[in-house]
């Protein structure tokens, strides 16, 4: 009996086996991590690009100035964003402001905090620099403004990633990337939206 439990010591057979089923699933582990990080890495690359290209477009005169160009441009990002991952959801915001600087800095009006919150609201005062009758916490107008205005493009995507390895570490299974641009419209008029600004009362 001892000596056959010497054997059974001495024995090397087999072990190739059991340290194979003890490392693999760490290296499947680590092989689906690097993919699902590669793919995100590329779909972010890929977004950029499309959102871009789909920007310059939107500053071209035609562009600016029609409302079936617009739909017709975002429906092309979906179409484009959804070739990458056909489970995500995509939003689409454009902001303008009168300038380059404007739009990098993206400064709250000026207004009179008078309940201590940080927003505008209940009646308190403030400075409406762009003149569109609506307190705004970035400074710019909704939409894609006119000649000469900086317009800031923006593109959310967010989907599930590719494998479940996320929610074994404790973390979201969820990606949530946003690819911005700004671009200037062609100058094919004067900036009429701005002047004097106005003091209003917030709602």
């Amino acid at each position: 009996m001892i000596a056959s439990l010497r054997r059974l010591w001495r024995e090397t057979r087999g072990a190739v086996v059991v340290e194979f089923a003890i490392v693999a699933p760490v290296m499947a582990l680590l092989l689906l991590g690097a993919f699902d990080i590669a793919h995100t890495l590329y779909t972010r690359a890929m977004l950029q690009g499309i959102v871009q290209k789909t920007a310059r477009d939107f500053t071209l005169e035609d562009s600016a100035s029609s409302a079936d160009q617009r739909d017709e441009l975002d429906a092309r990002v979906k179409r484009q964003a959804l070739a990458l991952v056909n489970n995500s959801k995509i939003d689409i915001e454009r902001r303008y402001y009168r300038s380059f600087t404007e739009a990098s800095e993206a400064r709250a009006e000026a207004f009179t905090d008078t309940n201590k919150n940080g927003t505008c609201d209940a009646g308190e005062p403030y400075q409406d620099e762009n003149l569109n009758s609506t307190w705004d916490a970035d400074g710019g107008n909704e939409g894609l403004g006119g000649a000469k205005d900086a317009v800031v493009y923006t593109v959310t995507m967010t989907y599930s990633h590719m494998f479940p390895i996320y929610r074994m570490i404790g973390g979201s299974n969820t990606v949530k990337m946003v690819a911005e641009t700004v671009l200037r419209n062609q100058p094919y008029g004067d900036q009429g939206s701005y002047g004097k600004p106005v003091v209003r009362n917030c709602k």
